[in-house]
């Protein structure tokens, strides 16, 4: 597996055959305040996954929707296989049903773009391709076309991507720059975890040199959909505008195949230990393992910082090629996090956390850039493992039914372990679901299959039922707080989670079949 696919971030059997008849039942009639006027504006997209051959693929792009069902407007730069498209769409359709889940396809020569999408907001969504040329899941943000400029883009970044190298290794990188409002970035610092490098590299800061705006070639785009290009340390990315707190990110100089987002920083990060107030957090992580199985791996945590340097209260859960470990807190000893005060890396909001667990040879660790005080970007430096994620502060705790989001949107994505009806493949869903007061899910979703050895295969408007359990104060983890859903019936296939509670808002879940490692995240909807 290249990589993990999470919201981001992210943003991961016989599953054709078990999934085959999953849509017979057919989901509840779909209720909410969605609809295409939902979705109207100009909106910045974000994709990664696998083509049809199992090659790494990111998309990142800009579409224009007209608030019913048009497309009116829409471009996109493709890396695949190593090989970058730029893309002009003819236009395109969309539908958003009640509960904010729809299809969206736009139309171009070489065959188009077709996605199954769940809305979260009006100014935001979740998306899966169910086209099958590919299987790819990311999001997409409203964009303000103010920001569409050079001075756009004026602030320090903290900046997470990740992919694979020009060799086809996992990659990723992580850090932080500054663009001064003028086209040039005056420097930063970043670490990179790549699978063709023999360790991590560790802190790395760079100086001025590195330019951005609009691109050679259809220069016009950067006014038309924030579209241009822009220097990091010697990696050029084409970049989209959100707006001037977020811009898009895709490798376009040929030397790999990363893609990610860059956020800006805000004022307040602490510049050592004892200046970052203590809170509990929860971790996503997607990745690969580049020893032993070599193959996908999730993992997600949670842990209390005590503002000198302390880890407690810490639980890990992750899958690793099918083999699940849970760790609890009486697990773990000599557990440490640091704000990073080294010269020229100080006030960057770099830190590290490292976290030994009886049992484990080697200590888990990761490095992580705070966007704020409460949120990060980090990535996992644990021997063997590339992958990055998100961190957030537990807020809104203790946690119950009666206070979690009724209605949610959510993507999932991983890893197909394979059987006798599939082959190892990424697989990836997306879809809505009620969340009543006990607990019990009820929704739908849509997904694509396309490691089945006898056709590739999607399923829409597929029946889901589950459960969310919660155990004490819903802050734990696996054998506290777990997550189960089930798709249609006669046969089924159940997917079962470890489910770690960010916010009432926000749940991170980390797969614990032994059939695929998956990961994802559950939004709740803003209607």
């Amino acid at each position: 597996m290249k990589r993990l696919l999470l919201l981001g971030a992210i943003v991961l059997s016989g599953f054709a055959v078990s999934c085959g008849s999953g849509g017979s039942t057919p989901p509840p009639p779909p209720s909410g305040g969605f609809s295409n006027s939902s979705l109207k504006g100009q909106y910045a997209f974000e994709m990664t996954g696998s083509d049809v051959f199992g090659n790494f693929l990111a998309r990142v792009g800009s579409f224009t929707a007209d608030g019913a069902g048009n497309i009116t407007s829409s471009i996109e730069d493709v890396n695949d296989a190593g090989s970058n498209s730029f893309i002009q769409f003819t236009g395109g359709t969309y539908s958003i049903q009640a509960n904010g889940r729809g299809t969206l396809t736009l139309n171009s020569a070489g065959g188009g773009l077709g996605l199954s999408i769940t809305l979260i907001s009006t100014s935001q969504g979740l998306a899966a391709q169910t086209d099958l040329n590919a299987t790819s899941s990311g999001n997409f943000i409203l964009q303000s076309a103010g920001s569409f400029s050079v001075p756009g883009i004026a602030n320090k970044y903290v900046f997470d991507t990740a992919g694979i190298d020009s060799r086809g290794a996992p990659d990723a990188i992580i850090g932080q720059f500054n663009a001064d409002g003028g086209g040039n970035v005056t420097g930063g610092v970043l670490d990179e975890n790549d699978g063709s490098s023999a360790a991590p590299t560790g802190a790395v800061t760079f100086g001025p040199g590195g330019t951005y705006g609009a691109t050679t070639a259809n220069p016009g785009t950067l006014a038309s959909a924030g579209r241009g290009a822009i220097d990091i340390d010697g990696i050029t990315f084409v970049f989209y505008i959100v707006d001037g707190t977020r811009i898009r990110l895709l490798e376009a100089d040929g030397q790999g195949d990363i893609a990610g987002d860059a956020v800006s920083q805000a004022a307040g990060i602490p510049a050592q230990t004892s200046t970052w107030n203590p809170a509990s957090f929860v971790v996503i992580i997607g990745g690969s393992s580049v020893i032993g199985t070599a193959g996908p791996i999730t993992r997600a945590t949670r842990f209390t910082t005590d503002g000198s340097g302390n880890l407690s209260a810490i639980n890990l859960d992750d899958n690793n090629t099918g083999s699940v470990t849970s760790l609890n807190s009486s697990k773990f000893s000599g557990a440490t996090y640091q704000i990073d005060t080294t010269p020229g890396v100080v006030g960057s909001g770099r830190g590290t956390l490292t976290m030994q667990a009886s049992g484990q040879k080697n200590p888990f660790t990761f490095v992580f850039y705070l966007q704020s005080p409460t949120q990060a970007m980090i990535y996992d430096t644990s021997n063997g493992v590339i992958g990055d994620g998100s961190m957030l502060a537990q807020t809104g705790g203790p946690f119950a039914f009666a206070g979690l989001s009724a209605n949610n949107a959510f993507n999932w994505s991983g890893v197909n372990l394979g059987s006798s009806h599939n082959i190892v493949f990424e697989e990836d869903f997306v879809g809505q679901y009620a969340l009543s007061s006990t607990g019990a899910i009820s929704g739908a979703m849509d997904f694509t299959e396309l490691g089945s050895t006898s056709n590739h295969i999607a399923f829409p408007n597929t029946a889901i039922t589950g459960t969310l359990t919660l155990t004490g104060d819903g802050t734990g983890r696996t054998g506290s707080n777990t997550y189960k859903v089930t798709t249609g019936t006669s046969p089924t296939t159940t997917f079962n989670f470890t489910a770690y509670i960010a916010s009432p808002s926000t749940i991170f879940l980390v797969g614990s079949d032994t059939d695929r490692v998956i990961a994802g995240s559950v939004v709740g909807q803003q209607q």
